[in-house]
């Protein structure tokens, strides 16, 4: 996880130094620079796979390609291991198989990574931008001039190194690319076919299959990996999960004295053994913290900035102890989770909104967990939203999401439980 930066157009490395000052949180164990007649790329490291040999930006063999990227590529290891005999890799960073890759298949590597990603390969001639499939990581691009007036386009990882100078300021879409030479072009939609017929039993084993999968693959790490926990089935699925993939967990809660979800966190963390932590906020100090949040955030919106407040205490916890921390965002929206699901009659038009709600997490819950784990420099990662896994839960009737119980009560993500 990191912050990543840059300008086409012009070499105003002032800009971009700039910029990725502004991202320190993103990256507090390095930063580097990449500069060219026509663009600079910036990057600041928040050091997770290779913390001895990762830095960037990473060069092709010839160094006729850069690379500055943020997030994790979880299949990695299957990728190098195919592109080891082809190509001399200097670090052990899931970013330079990405490099390696795209010198190869141009776009068409999109279409084999597995994780969480923004990043930006330039040569010559042109620029390459892309975000992954959900938008867990967050880009923005605009264009604006530099300090010599040349326009250019510009890109970072969040909104306020670039605020202050460039002019149309867009959030890059997820599940779209970008070429210098030709603009935007998506290459994932969130899939929208209807739901599979298999036997219930069928349905819950390979949910269950597929999320054990995901949550493995997301704690490839070269640091402590912990979870937070809230004591709701999400959390306390994924820290169940994890657990049993490693010695010791740390789980992190927070809450208000006498919160019910303190007291049940606590008995999650009991029964699956883990190292547990928790915090009781104020509401005087969530007052005098709430400026911070909102900074962070980079959103006004009342239900995004009150739910980003016990996110910001328990990232602040988490990262006394860990560097990455796994969240159940994405749980509601793939299994019927929220209370206005239980007034959609019609399985159809149920199934319809989950994917789209899946389609929209990038600005709304991904946007609040990943500026407030990136605030204090640690590295939220999200099981539930596997591109695998969200294309398997989407075959899941919706009648196994909301379940219709014998005395006549709906049970919202049944088949998760």
């Amino acid at each position: 996880m990191c912050g990543i930066a840059g300008i086409w157009g012009t070499s105003d490395t002032d800009l971009v130094k700039l910029a990725t000052d502004c991202l320190q949180h993103r990256g507090p164990d390095g930063a580097g620079m990449h500069v060219q007649s026509n663009g600079v790329l910036g990057h600041r490291r928040l050091a997770i796979m290779d913390p001895e040999g990762g830095a960037q930006p990473l060069y092709s063999e010839t160094r006729a390609m850069a690379i500055v990227a943020n997030g994790e590529i979880y299949n990695f290891p299957v990728l190098r291991g195919d592109l080891t005999g082809r190509h001399t890799f200097t670090t052990t960073s899931d970013s330079e198989a990405i490099l390696h890759l795209f010198e190869e298949r141009g776009v068409d590597t999109l279409a084999a990574l597995e994780g969480m990603f923004a990043f930006a390969i330039c040569d010559d001639d042109h620029l390459f931008l892309a975000r992954d499939p959900i938008g867990i990581k967050p880009l923005y691009y605009g264009r604006g001039v530099d300090s010599s007036g040349v326009p250019v386009t510009a890109f970072a990882s969040e909104m306020k190194p670039l605020a202050d100078w460039v002019d149309e300021l867009h959030e890059f879409p997820a599940g779209n690319y970008f070429d210098s030479r030709g603009g935007f072009v998506p290459y994932y939609r969130v899939p929208t076919a209807p739901p599979v017929h298999r036997s219930v039993a069928d349905h819950v084993a390979l949910v269950r299959k597929g999320l054990e999968d995901a949550v493995r693959s997301h704690m490839m790490s070269d640091v402590p990996v912990g979870a937070f926990l809230s004591g709701g089935l999400d959390s306390s699925v994924i820290a169940a999960i994890a657990r049993k993939h490693v010695d010791e967990l740390h789980t992190f809660s927070v809450g208000l004295a006498g919160s019910r979800d303190i007291e049940a966190a606590r008995r999650v963390a009991a029964h699956i053994g883990s190292i547990h932590h928790e915090y009781l906020m104020t509401p005087a100090e969530v007052v005098e913290k709430l400026p911070e949040i909102i900074h962070a955030l980079e959103s006004f919106d009342q239900d995004l900035v009150r739910s980003a407040i016990p996110t910001y205490f328990c990232s602040r916890l988490a990262a006394e102890h860990v560097k990455v921390i796994l969240t159940g965002e994405g749980a509601d929206e793939l299994f019927a989770g929220y209370a206005y699901h239980k007034s959609t009659s019609d399985p159809a038009t149920l199934h319809q909104e989950l994917c789209r709600s899946v389609s929209t997490l990038h600005n709304i819950n991904l946007q609040r967990v990943d500026r407030l784990t990136m605030l204090h420099s640690i590295e939220g990662r999200v099981p539930f939203l596997d591109t695998g896994f969200i294309a398997l839960a989407l075959t899941v009737p919706t009648e196994l999401k909301l379940r219709v119980m014998p005395d006549g009560r709906l049970v919202e993500k049944w088949v998760l439980r």
